[in-house]
């Protein structure tokens, strides 16, 4: 784990491609300076908690910058959240304001209002006397929180994610250590701003080193079909991703022509080798790396840099200023030691000590100190080492499947699926079963599904997988439901699944 002191921050510029809208670095830190004073003005101070609901937008950017050097607090919100759900989240995290842009549901002001988030909106500033300041108007204290993110509970009990300014600028300084910044020069962001990927490290690791930051709004279809184009158009030379963009992207958007992709790098959820390849062939660069990273880690931990790599299902790689542990256990009761070590190859559970450890989950210490143990994060990812040293991750605890006494992780199942050329995207699961305990089911995109293909495609698992691994119910679907971070839950896919019906295997393969 490395040890440098935190690194300084000089904003780059900004493009909304769509809109044709560009802040050039000088733009930025007089829109940043502008806000800062008006914000200052409305009474947002230093410890202020401050709601940003505008994201993958130049304002968001300009607003975030001026909430940190006023001393607050950002907590970046999904736009696309209903009143209700925005309610949840600040009554849970009690912020004094709101910043507000435009294109929200009329009555979210009014929810924030009522839940004492007070909504400001940029374009009503006062202008106040004289000049605005440029940024920055103040230095925050490097231990001062900075960011807020949820990662569940819109409709619950929320969980936060609190990271201070040093563990941020820590991510960014072992980032920095780890990955040549040259392929970042024009980076495209179409992850949501909300969440550690899409913000910490696809827009503010590049964009606050320096960079040209290229913004489009997160997760829409037909601007992922226009992909090819859109990177050949703006020169992109870097993009981070999840598959499930990469799913739809490589079925329905050309390929780049340009030739001016230098790195891809795909999080959220372990590649298989397949994707892989299809990633590298699509973008025209074999700098493809798989990232592993999580909310609590400021995201990027570890990821494929390492000598001739060559793509391998659910393989990371090396620890980016992290350690990485494989132990037997995920409780913290105990702090991780050697001898509960697993072996090289042992599948077991993933520990992580970084410099950019949370600071902790926000009013939930009892959440915190069931992951947290001296410095030690325990993940609930499961995975390996292997004899080189590198980390492949196998699944999540909560995914892994046991199917009478025998454990089934689902990824290694769709890594086997998204092998057949027909297999467009893939989701294994667990189903009750009143005598096994839980059965294998799979759901299937496919760009074929004669049954021709079907039988290949059993084949093809039935010749990879051993036969406790095989699914048992097939479902053929239109599209795997993912959440607004493009993540698949595998509970939600299976319940979608329970009111459909499944193919019918036996007569599949009986007709064979």
């Amino acid at each position: 784990m490395t040890n440098g002191a935190p690194i300084d921050l000089t904003p780059g510029a900004l493009t909304e491609p769509l809109s044709g809208r560009h802040w050039d670095a000088g733009a930025v830190a007089r829109e940043t300076g502008r806000r800062a004073a008006g914000y200052g003005r409305q009474g947002v101070a230093a410890g202020d908690r401050v709601f940003l609901l505008h994201g993958n937008r130049l304002e968001f950017f300009a607003d975030l910058l001026a909430v940190w050097s006023l001393g607050a607090c950002a907590i970046p919100i999904d736009a696309r959240l209903t009143p209700f759900e925005v309610a949840t989240l600040a009554r849970a995290a009690t912020p004094r304001f709101a910043l507000i842009d435009g294109g929200l549901d009329a009555s979210i002001p009014g929810a924030l209002a009522n839940a004492g988030a007070a909504p400001l909106e940029a374009n009503d500033l006062d202008a106040g006397p004289g000049p605005s300041p440029p940024f920055p108007v103040g230095r925050p204290d490097l231990d001062d929180d900075a960011l807020i993110l949820f990662t569940s509970g819109t409709t619950g009990q929320p969980k936060g994610v609190v990271h201070t300014h040093r563990s941020l600028r820590a991510r960014w300084a072992d980032l920095r250590a780890s990955l040549d910044l040259r392929p970042f020069r024009r980076t495209l962001c179409l992850l949501p701003t909300h969440f550690g990927h899409g913000l910490i490290c696809n827009c503010l690791y590049p964009w606050l080193s320096g960079c040209h930051l290229l913004l489009l709004p997160p997760f829409q279809a037909d601007l992922i079909m226009q992909l090819g184009r859109i990177v050949d158009e703006h020169r992109v030379t870097f993009m981070s991703s999840v598959p499930s963009i990469w799913h739809l992207a490589l079925k329905m958007a050309q390929p780049p022509r340009q030739e001016s992709l230098e790195r891809v790098i795909c999080g959220s959820a372990p590649l298989s080798a397949q994707l892989w390849g299809r990633i590298q062939e699509w973008s025209g660069t074999r700098d493809v790396l798989n990232a592993y990273g999580i909310t609590e880690t400021a995201s990027w931990v570890a990821g494929t840099t390492v000598p001739a790599m060559v793509p391998e299902d659910g393989l990371i790689g090396v620890g980016w200023g992290a350690d990485v542990r494989i132990l037997r256990s995920s409780a913290t009761a105990a702090a991780p030691d050697e001898e509960g070590e697993a072996g090289r190859g042992e599948i077991g559970y993933v520990w992580l000590r970084t410099r950019a450890l949370m600071r902790g989950y926000l009013d939930r210490d009892d959440l915190t100190a069931a992951v947290v143990r001296d410095g030690w994060l325990s993940t609930s990812d499961l995975g390996f080492v292997d004899e080189r040293g590198y980390l492949f991750l196998t699944g999540r605890e909560r995914e892994e499947i046991n199917r009478g006494g025998l454990k089934i992780y689902p990824g290694d199942v769709d890594a086997v699926a998204e092998r057949h050329d027909a297999v467009v995207d893939v989701c294994a699961f667990a189903f009750e079963h009143p005598t096994s305990g839980q059965e294998l089911g799979i759901a299937l995109v496919m760009s074929r599904s004669d049954p021709g293909s079907l039988r290949a495609l059993y084949d093809l698992m039935a010749a990879h997988l051993a036969p406790h691994q095989l699914p048992q119910r097939w479902f053929l679907v239109d599209a795997i439901p993912r959440s607004s971070r493009g993540k698949v839950n595998r509970r939600t896919v299976a319940d979608a699944c329970a009111r459909t019906t499944p193919v019918n295997l036996r007569d599949l393969l009986h007709r064979r």
